[in-house]
């Protein structure tokens, strides 16, 4: 960021809960457009979960790539009906059809499994699993939290808090709950000691700090982190930069993979 590396120009989208307006001063100035598929909640009534990730990706203090452009959709996760993230991906298709070459959206964070072994949906996860490849044929990378498959790439882990620029000191896991994937296919990115947008009113736009995150906070940080990498590089196809997020991994004793934002954008500058 401090080179001005911070995914300028680059589209980016999240499916996730509902956002309160007015939208919260960490990620209004990057909102292109917001979208809700069936919260049904009223506009000024936001949620723990939509805010965080928000911010952890563009967000202007604590987001990966504050200088990238986002589209947001919410969905209402606690239905457990997986239709409403399938349309919610569908307008993100939608959208990008009309959008200029320059100007698509390049990849979808979804803090969320709706469909998969482990799934907490219970309703409609086929959808899921049909609009997802209908958005990689359109040419958009999707990052969710479903395991054992090409969209759940992510696991979660930490830095150390009194050293959280040193990745050899990183963490695979939860804080108390280790855990190590030496799967090819498993690149590891912080969640926990993480700070985050907060907002549940529309007169309430503060923060909050997570000591043991889940999951979700890794998975707006990973897409953050390619959108930095194609401000470097915008030509870079799907399947190169994640070619090239796994190659510039470090690796731990353990064999983990562990995301490494610095030597990553490195390697494509290099190219």
């Amino acid at each position: 960021q401090k080179r001005g590396i911070t995914g300028e120009g680059v589209k980016v989208a999240i499916i996730d809960q509902n956002l309160a307006q007015p939208f919260h001063p960490e990620y209004k100035d990057r909102l292109i457009e917001y979208s809700d598929m069936g919260t049904n909640q009223p506009a000024t009534s936001g949620s723990m979960h939509g805010p965080a990730v928000a911010s952890l990706l563009v967000g202007q203090s604590c987001g990966v790539a504050p200088g990238a452009d986002l589209y947001f959709v919410a969905a209402p996760s606690w239905t457990g009906d997986s239709k409403y993230y399938a349309e919610a991906l569908r307008w993100v298709i939608r959208v990008n059809l009309m959008l200029p070459k320059e100007d698509k959206i390049r990849a979808v964070s979804i803090s969320a499994a709706p469909s998969g072994n482990g799934s907490p949906f219970t309703h409609n996860l086929e959808m899921w699993e049909e609009i997802v490849a209908e958005a990689k044929a359109a040419g958009i990378l999707v990052l969710d939290c479903r395991s054992g498959c090409d969209t759940g790439i992510i696991a979660p882990g930490y830095y150390d808090p009194e050293a959280p620029d040193d990745i050899n000191r990183f963490k695979t896991g939860f804080p108390q709950q280790p855990y190590t994937s030496k799967t090819n296919g498993i690149i590891f990115a912080p969640t926990s000691f993480r700070s985050t947008a907060e907002q549940y009113t529309s007169e309430t736009p503060c923060y909050q700090y997570t000591g043991r995150g889940g999951l979700s906070w890794g998975i707006p940080y990973a897409v953050g982190v390619l959108a930095l990498g194609w401000q470097v590089a915008p030509s870079l196809s799907n399947a190169e930069i994640i070619r090239l997020l796994f190659d510039s991994a470090h690796i731990d004793d353990a064999g983990n993979r562990i995301i490494n934002p610095t030597v990553f954008i490195e390697e494509i500058e290099s190219r």
